[in-house]
């Protein structure tokens, strides 16, 4: 069976605030740091050691300075002749075999299983997260670009909304088929 959806574009607003979400998912751990000197720092002053307010601020600041930078990161992809097909309108036709992104009858492009890294189902949509590892396999770049890349391996998907596809055994197939795949848990059968 082959799945044949509506025309659909990913919006930019749907993408940053997917992006921003799996970012603080994926990197949630890292406000232990700036809790972490805030809490020390309380210590310091309450000891009487090193009594000083500027650091908090300077604390705060440069959180909110970090949380920025990828949030600009993130709002660039949107603006990047090199990313406009992540918001063009696709007919996406799936199957076992893969994925296929159709502008229009002669134009589109084919997204094999192997690319998927992995696939989250919520309330509205399948998100598939597209690996980058082929693109960034061979690149020479220092060591910046490393830390950006890595931090937005997560930035490139496939945002499927239930309502593309035409009928409800079109989402049951995508359900089964993104198990066969290894994408969704299986259900656990009840012992009786």
């Amino acid at each position: 069976m082959i799945i044949k959806t509506k025309k659909y574009a990913l919006d930019q607003k749907t993408y940053i605030s997917l992006a921003m979400r799996s970012w603080v998912k994926n990197n949630w751990y890292w406000g232990f740091v700036p809790l972490g000197l805030i809490f020390a720092n309380a210590i310091l002053n309450v000891t009487g050691v090193y009594p000083n307010w500027w650091i908090y601020l300077v604390i705060v600041l440069l959180t909110i300075l970090y949380v920025l930078f990828w949030a600009v990161q993130f709002t660039g992809i949107t603006q990047m002749e090199q990313t406009k097909s992540l918001f063009q309108k696709y007919v996406y036709e799936i199957d076992s075999r893969q994925i296929m992104l159709k502008l229009n009858a002669r134009e589109g492009g084919i997204l094999k299983w192997d690319q998927i890294r992995s696939v989250t189902k919520d309330k509205t949509a399948y998100v598939m997260v597209v690996s980058n590892d082929q693109a960034m396999n061979g690149m020479k770049v220092n060591w910046l670009a490393k830390i950006v890349a890595k931090g937005m391996k997560n930035a490139q998907f496939l945002y499927l909304p239930y309502s593309i596809f035409t009928t409800e055994n079109e989402l049951k197939f995508m359900d089964t088929l993104l198990k066969r795949k290894g994408f969704l848990a299986e259900p656990e059968k009840v012992k009786e």
